[in-house]
């Protein structure tokens, strides 16, 4: 129960930062979707407490970061959002969850692929909507929209959550290894 107890708090904070952040880079709308502010917390929450608590958690902030700041714009941005960081969430956690040596590589391993995992649902969500307004979304769309324009904070997630991960585990907040 303490465990829980702690993980929904953890989780509430990531909630709170993804709402937040953004600000940071909002006053610039193009700097703001390459440096991508809410995808962190969503990948340290699921480093952290785990795909149980991310994915909720990873689905909602943009529905709601939407309803309240009306940023991102609900159709199609937010709704996108929702079902890529929900990917980035689930794939994340679960994968370092499974992985029974986890450090530095485990991390990287679990970031990269759920990152990859993320923007292949991003595209297909972006596909099916915009398919059914009659809007086209090729592959050259996909590519830009889920790296070429994203690739600043894909560069800064690869950085910054690694270094993260590493000072909790220094510190023993967050220890690497599985207590037994």
């Amino acid at each position: 129960m303490k465990q829980i107890l702690k993980n929904l708090t953890i989780t509430a904070m990531f909630f709170a930062l993804g709402f937040v952040l953004p600000f940071l880079t909002g006053q610039i709308p193009q700097i703001g979707s390459m440096l991508l502010p809410m995808h962190i917390p969503v990948f340290l929450c699921a480093l952290i407490c785990g795909w149980q608590y991310a994915v909720p958690m990873s689905f909602i902030l943009p529905l709601f970061r939407s309803a309240i700041m009306t940023m991102p714009p609900m159709y199609p941005t937010a709704i996108s959002m929702a079902f890529e960081l929900a990917a980035y969430a689930l794939v994340t956690g679960l994968l370092y969850k499974l992985i029974k040596n986890r450090g530095i590589v485990s991390v990287y391993i679990s970031l990269v692929v759920g990152m990859l995992a993320g923007r292949a649902v991003w595209g297909l969500t972006r596909l099916v909507m915009l398919g059914i307004s009659g809007t086209e979304f090729g592959i050259g769309a996909f590519f830009a929209g889920a790296f070429t324009q994203a690739f600043p904070g894909i560069i800064v997630q690869l950085i910054l959550i690694p270094a993260i991960m590493i000072a909790l585990d220094k510190t023993k907040v967050v220890p690497f290894k599985r207590q037994q």
